[in-house]
């Protein structure tokens, strides 16, 4: 009988290097809470029509381990992410569903050293200069700021890149057109996350045209 081979978790150095570039390729990250089974196919349908393809698929609900799966599976070209990953057995949950990222709202010494050892790189959540030095110390350099707006905002991590030079943030939470290009104008900024796109009471083509109008204010 032939042994599975363990391999090693990627380094952190990888692993930054996967979150910036999923990062580039996002630019907005639509944060998806799925509150029903049929709606993951055409929200995520809609959301690629309208150029988002890297979709952060809370557990907010209990479709989300199912959205997962079944966007790996039958959307391949989308990058699928897991958000509000609470605890280490919440993590091994999303890995096994097959999240190619995995996002929290805040952060624990536990969940933190236990995503160390994942396969799948981690946006950790902070809200606060001492909640990034404890992700700091174990090696982390990308963080979501969460929630953004009640933090501080854009004047919050303006002045939190005095101090850490060398991190870069997802800002989620109040972020919406109204405020998104000036987040994105800041360079400790390497996308934002946020929901105002999902909106689908109008129909599967107001949340395509939403999400095309966020990105043009980008170019």
């Amino acid at each position: 009988m032939t042994q599975a081979i363990s391999r090693p978790a990627p380094s952190m150095a990888e692993k930054i290097d996967s979150i910036d570039a999923l990062c580039a390729r996002a630019r907005i990250m639509p944060v998806i809470t799925i509150a029903r089974e049929e709606d993951i196919l055409p929200l995520a349908d809609a959301l690629d029509a309208g150029g988002l393809q890297v979709l952060e698929i809370t557990l907010r609900s209990p479709h989300g381990l199912t959205a997962i799966r079944r966007l790996r599976e039958e959307r391949p070209h989308l990058c699928v992410g897991a958000g509000t990953v609470l605890d280490r057995h919440m993590l091994a949950a999303v890995e096994e569903a097959g999240a190619q990222f995995i996002v929290s709202p805040g952060s624990t010494d536990d969940l933190l050293r236990a995503a160390l050892q994942s396969p799948v790189p981690m946006l950790p959540g902070v809200a606060s200069a001492s909640e990034i030095m404890v992700g700091y110390a174990l090696g982390y350099r990308r963080f979501k700021l969460f929630p953004a707006e009640v933090c501080g905002g854009t004047a919050a991590l303006k002045a939190l890149g005095g101090p850490f030079g060398d991190i870069r943030f997802c800002p989620t939470g109040g972020v919406s057109t109204a405020n998104l290009q000036r987040y994105m104008a800041l360079p400790n900024v390497m996308c934002v996350g946020g929901s105002w796109m999902l909106d689908s009471s109008n129909g599967w083509d107001a949340v395509r045209q939403a999400s095309a109008e966020a990105l043009a204010l980008l170019d």
